[in-house]
């Protein structure tokens, strides 16, 4: 059964979540060190011991899968949104001219290189490929490594329609490290992007030194802050999440004990509709629960607080949303279900967790790009700068700096 707890009592799933997070980075690091040490051998082996790989080689063809029509014509629309929207939010070049002498911009250019890290606790996720996938051909990333422990035909599909020939079998902690610092099989990237579990999260959170990484994606969040809205409908969104992963987390925040109580109860009638290994069993139970708040005020501080992975605001949600200031994604009103934004809408479904959205919102083209800062100064722009460079450069104690200016006047 879903609890029902105060507002008051919610603080302790965000500490148990940095606990366990750190618990995770102690587990990974000897899988770590192994496989930058001993590259595909220590691969092979937690390949062998984790997934149940069997073959010799890492890397297979995504060629030869067959699917349905009706899973090609879904990975073609979810394509198509995808890119459309990554195209908008592709960073453009900019220049501007001072009357002063200075022209500054911005130029755009693509990393070299990326590695998709595609979950596959029990299913593989196609969708997840596109969401990495796509904003890095949007953005001109040359080389694109897939990495993902248990591919499916459908997987295969995906990638082949997106043009990419293979797929490396790896996944967990050990994937992380064959994709930061590179192996015989598997090259190095300079970013590494995807969702994952735990583990994954803090492979990706303990390479970063050595590895640029997307965000902290991962286990699943979701909050749902509403006063009123069919309880059929809240119930499923906080399902939806809840069954990624055993320790995801899903919460209704709401102030009305009556729409709390109608909750817990569909919570109840659709999670036994759902088959006994789905991870929604013990995540509802485990990590999750409906929060009773003193006022509306309180919901949305709190929310801003959690800076949950995903938001739904069922009702008032234009006066809300200019309330917001933390979350990886919203969705606004009861007919913006979780799930269409996870496949089909054309937002990217890759979202900080665990707090990170404090500081950024989910994947975007800009993830793939470099944005260079370019400035050229005429002679006379020299002449009206140099006083004040040179005097913060004896106020800073840098003699070299002042000097560099002084021959040139």
């Amino acid at each position: 059964m879903l609890r029902i707890i105060s507002l008051s009592e919610a603080q302790g799933f965000v500490t148990r979540k940095i606990v366990r997070l750190a618990q995770a980075e102690q587990t990974v690091a000897p899988i770590l060190e192994a496989v930058h040490a001993r590259g595909d051998e220590a691969l092979l082996e937690y390949a062998r011991k984790f997934d149940g790989f069997e073959g010799a080689s890492l890397t297979v063809s995504t060629a030869g899968s067959r699917v349905s029509a009706e899973f090609q014509g879904a990975i073609e629309i979810a394509a198509r949104n995808i890119r459309e929207y990554a195209e908008l939010q592709l960073p453009r070049e900019v220049w501007v001219e001072f009357p002063d002498g200075r022209r500054l911009g911005t130029i755009v250019r693509p990393l070299e290189s990326m590695g998709a890290y595609i979950p596959a606790g029990r299913y593989p996720l196609p969708s997840t490929l596109l969401m990495t996938v796509i904003p890095a051909q949007v953005a001109g990333v040359r080389r694109i490594v897939i990495v993902c422990p248990k591919p499916s035909p459908e997987l295969f599909i995906a990638a082949k329609f997106l043009g990419v020939d293979a797929i490396a079998q790896i996944g967990g902690a050990q994937a992380i490290a064959a994709l930061a610092y590179g192996t015989r099989s598997i090259p190095r990237v300079d970013k590494i992007f995807g969702p994952g579990n735990r583990y994954v999260a803090a492979a990706k959170q303990l390479v970063s030194p050595d590895c640029a990484i997307d965000l902290n994606a991962g286990p699943t969040e979701a909050a749902i802050l509403a006063e009123r809205g069919n309880p059929r409908w809240i119930a499923a969104d906080l399902l939806a999440q809840a069954e990624h992963a055993p320790d995801a987390g899903s919460f209704l925040v709401t102030t009305k004990p009556s729409l709390a109580r109608a909750v817990q109860q569909e919570i109840a009638t659709q999670l036994a509709a759902l088959p006994p290994s789905n991870p929604a069993h013990r995540s509802i139970v485990k990590s999750s629960a409906i929060l009773l708040a003193p006022s509306l005020n309180a919901a949305v501080d709190f929310v801003n607080r959690f800076a949950p992975e995903h938001l739904s605001l069922f009702n008032s949600e234009r006066e809300i949303l200019r309330r917001i200031s933390s979350a990886g994604t919203i969705f606004l009103g009861p007919w913006s279900a979780q799930p269409l934004g996870d496949y089909s809408s054309g937002s990217n479904h890759v979202l900080p967790t665990a707090a990170w959205a404090h500081t950024r919102g989910g994947l975007s083209t800009a993830d793939f790009v470099k944005c260079i800062n370019v400035q050229s100064i005429s002679a006379a722009g020299f002449a009206r700068l140099a006083p004040a460079a040179q005097s913060l450069a004896c106020a800073e104690g840098l003699a070299a700096h002042e000097n560099a200016v002084e021959v040139r006047r």
